[in-house]
């Protein structure tokens, strides 16, 4: 039987996940998932990527307060900036000139210390105009709304690796648990409870999955991605997932 295993947010892109009894999904994600973003000082979206540290940096949401946490740092606490906060005009790859506004310079300070780069935090106070997309609009994710992965997919991959992985590598909203490894593959509609997605488009993989994402270190060099594109690989990349 297919059923929903784990779900997660991940309040500010590319840092900690939080795993959530529930999603409250809005046309651009779910409720409270990527809506803050690190900066570099010219505007230019930052991840794990290049600054691996960035997986260490706990996340935790209460109401729109947010307060990052790491070790030896005292905890960080930000609320949205209000409407006359300064606007930033940020990118997320190809998508330029996205309107978010900027938390102000103690939280540029206190992530600028810990990921020892200048950097600032912003929130996109209006997510259903701030980065229009095709199926209407989009918060600071890569590119969609929700990222689905599949148990059984996972260790269909884990058997092939030296060193399993866990799911938190692939950084998804939803985990459906099932018994076919691959069934995404052919997955269009998932209907959970009252509520519908269609599934549009697989995933590509990148870096990101090599990184351990409790200490942000990289344990096995290119695993799992040098695995999956020995039998995953496709046109569009290297995927294990559908997106919605």
């Amino acid at each position: 039987m297919t059923h929903i295993s784990a779900l997660y947010i991940h309040p500010v892109k590319s840092l900690h996940r939080i795993d959530v009894p529930l999603l409250e999904l809005e046309p651009w994600g779910p409720k409270g998932d990527r809506r803050w973003l690190v900066i570099s000082p010219d505007g230019k979206f930052m991840t794990q990527r290049q600054h691996p540290a960035m997986a260490r940096l706990l996340t935790a949401l209460d109401g729109e307060t947010l307060t990052l946490s790491a070790e030896n740092f005292s905890p960080l606490i930000v609320t949205p900036p209000p409407a006359s906060a300064p606007i930033s005009l940020v990118s997320v790859w190809k998508d330029r000139d996205i309107e978010a506004l900027d938390a102000g310079d103690g939280p540029a300070a206190w992530l600028s210390t810990f990921l020892e780069t200048p950097c600032r935090l912003v929130h996109m106070a209006a997510p259903d105009r701030a980065r229009p997309a095709e199926f209407g609009s989009v918060s600071f994710a890569d590119g969609y709304p929700l990222l689905v992965t599949n148990t059984a997919s996972l260790s269909s991959l884990n058997e092939r690796l030296d060193t399993p992985v866990p799911m938190e590598r692939f950084r998804p909203n939803i985990v459906v648990e099932s018994e076919t490894p691959w069934g995404e593959d052919d997955w269009r509609l998932l209907r959970i409870g009252t509520v519908e997605l269609e599934l549009v488009k697989p995933c590509s993989r990148c870096i990101v999955t090599t990184i351990d994402q409790e200490t942000g270190t990289i344990p096995v060099p290119r695993e799992p991605l040098r695995t999956m594109t020995k039998f995953r690989h496709q046109p569009a990349g290297s995927c294990s997932v559908r997106t919605p």
